[in-house]
């Protein structure tokens, strides 16, 4: 009886466990290029699209893997996104792979192509050099230079490497913090100017949510109120059902009263507009609509906010700068400030690294290791 997708996958980590450090594949380009796919924190589609598709080679011998579109044609094409979704998503999970949550078809690079993925096909993305070994290893496979399974074996033992060295780094950096209960805690404005650096660092845009979910965790008793579970980074507000980035209901009902959106750029009128358009389908009413930005405020962008209240029947839109919102919180709530910090520094680990980067989570760890050594 022929395995399943699942049983591949399972033999394929039984041996990738097995291998450890030493390849499978024997070729020193071919497992280089098997590297770097893996290996590349920039676009982590590559590595779902080239396990999809060996592993699709590897249960139906047939099929060509560089044809994972059904509208190709033929007996050789193949669902490669069917694989990604209904047996890789599992797996990764399951084993806490370094790999995206969800399936790369539906990644701009891939989710229009309906033709063979050839060495010669263009995909669009950064950096272009993970598109182009992963074309390279699909035509390898499917010219028989290398086999499904060592490339499959090969990209599995890899991420298990990433996974098993990210956690030891993060460990490490974790222990580093731990100090003796006599230590002086952070200041506020040491906080203040801890969150103003990492919010400075690279990929910061999913940030301005976890801070405000963070000051809504650890005063939730306090205000009455509780931030709703947040929604994936990229989902859209229309896929996720959600009003906005971030909303706010009552600590005993369900209700959401206050809605959070989160830009790194100017808020504009037309960003005011279809709030409103938001609000006035609302029902019941929420109580205000809060942009919080990282850039600069326009004054007249926010007298017009001011000016929705009559319109909307009672909803206010207000616009926040971000650092201004947490230094007023952390002023408010001055006896919560550690508190807070350390929610949000549990937001931010627990976030799948598609929305927050692994380097961008170290390095606040050693942002707030150097801060607490400072002080």
């Amino acid at each position: 009886m022929m395995a399943t997708p699942a049983e591949l996958l399972e033999r394929v980590l039984a041996r990738a466990t097995k291998l450890g450090s030493k390849p499978a594949v024997r070729d020193k380009g071919t497992l280089e290029r098997i590297d770097f796919v893996c290996r590349c924190l920039g676009n982590r589609a590559g590595v779902r699209l080239l396990m999809s598709c060996t592993l699709a080679k590897l249960h139906r011998p047939e099929v060509d893997p560089r044809k994972p579109y059904t509208e190709i044609g033929g007996s050789d094409s193949f669902s490669g996104r069917t694989y990604d979704e209904r047996y890789l998503t599992a797996f990764i999970n399951a084993n806490r792979l370094p790999c995206n949550s969800t399936t790369a078809f539906l990644t701009p690079a891939l989710r229009n192509q309906d033709s063979t993925l050839t060495t010669k096909t263009v995909l669009v993305g950064r950096p272009p050099q993970v598109y182009k070994d992963t074309l390279q290893l699909l035509d390898d496979v499917g010219e028989g230079r290398v086999s499904a399974e060592d490339v499959l074996t090969d990209a599995v033992r890899i991420l298990i490497s990433v996974r098993d060295d990210k956690q030891a780094r993060m460990k490490g950096l974790v222990e580093a913090l731990k100090h003796g209960d006599d230590a002086l805690p952070l200041p506020t404005e040491g906080i203040v100017s801890l969150l103003e650096q990492h919010l400075a660092c690279k990929h910061s845009s999913r940030l301005p949510v976890l801070i405000v979910a963070a000051a809504y965790e650890c005063a939730a008793e306090r205000l009455g109120e509780k931030a709703c579970p947040l929604k994936g980074h990229l989902s859209a507000d229309e896929q996720s059902g959600a009003m906005g980035d971030l909303e706010v209901c009552l600590i005993n009902d369900e209700r959401v009263v206050t809605v959070y959106e989160m830009k790194s750029k100017r808020v504009t009128r037309d960003d005011i507009d279809l709030a409103l358009q938001k609000i006035v389908g609302c029902n019941p009413r929420i109580d205000n609509y809060i942009f919080i930005t990282t850039d600069v405020m326009d004054n007249e962008v926010r007298e017009y906010a001011a000016g929705i209240y009559d319109q909307t029947n009672g909803t206010e839109i207000a616009i926040l700068d971000c650092i201004g919102f947490v230094r007023h919180f952390l002023h408010l709530f001055h006896r919560l400030r550690i508190p807070f910090l350390d929610a949000y520094q549990r937001l931010l680990l627990a976030e799948p690294d598609s929305a927050v980067r692994q380097p961008l989570k170290e390095a606040f760890l050693s942002l707030r290791q150097a801060a607490e050594s400072d002080e």
